[in-house]
């Protein structure tokens, strides 16, 4: 079991920044990949950002170079730094966690909302 805590959400204007966290109850060691997704009003959830444990990182064509996802291993925690956010980056944003032991499994934080304003 996994349990994934999100914080960081709020207004931001547009062109600034804002660091949402994501703390895990157990070691990010024993977590395949953490990613980051948003859903906005009337949308699907979709893929921000991902990093596996490997250290490997993926993004939405949508937040490439103007976002950042990173880890803390020590503090059992993953980060997504939003540089220059736009007003279309406004959703509520999730952390997700993937465990392959043995058994492929999903954790979802509760979500934190982002809020874009011009």
């Amino acid at each position: 079991q996994v349990q994934l805590v999100e914080s960081g959400g709020g207004l931001v204007q547009a062109g600034g920044s804002l660091r949402l966290s994501c703390a895990a109850s157990r070691s990010i060691f024993t977590i395949s990949a953490m990613g980051w997704y948003r859903q906005a009003p009337g949308k699907q959830r979709e893929l921000v950002a991902a990093i596996t444990r490997g250290g490997s990182t993926n993004y939405s064509d949508s937040v490439k170079g103007r976002f950042t996802i990173s880890r803390d291993n020590a503090k059992n925690t993953a980060y997504l730094q939003m540089n220059s956010p736009k007003l279309e980056d406004t959703a509520v944003y999730y952390c997700n966690a993937v465990t392959r032991d043995g058994v492929e499994r999903e954790y979802w934080g509760q979500g934190t909302q982002v809020t874009v304003s011009s």
